[in-house]
């Protein structure tokens, strides 16, 4: 190989690499935003413990 081909190989490996991480930072801070950003809100559920197994209540309701 080359030392043009080497060069070229490098830097093609080095602009998919920050092509990768931009990725990963956008992903990421697009999760953020969406979990800062979103209020889910009430959700129906128990109030009361129930009697049957596998019915189970909010720890905390916030309602």
């Amino acid at each position: 190989m080359t030392k043009a081909a080497a060069r070229r190989s490098r830097s093609l490996l080095a602009w998919w690499g920050l092509v990768a991480a931009a990725i990963f930072v956008g992903a990421n801070a697009h999760m953020l935003y969406v979990a800062i950003d979103s209020d889910p809100g009430c959700v129906a559920h128990l109030k009361e413990t129930g009697s049957a197994p596998g019915r189970y209540r909010a720890a905390k309701s916030s309602c």
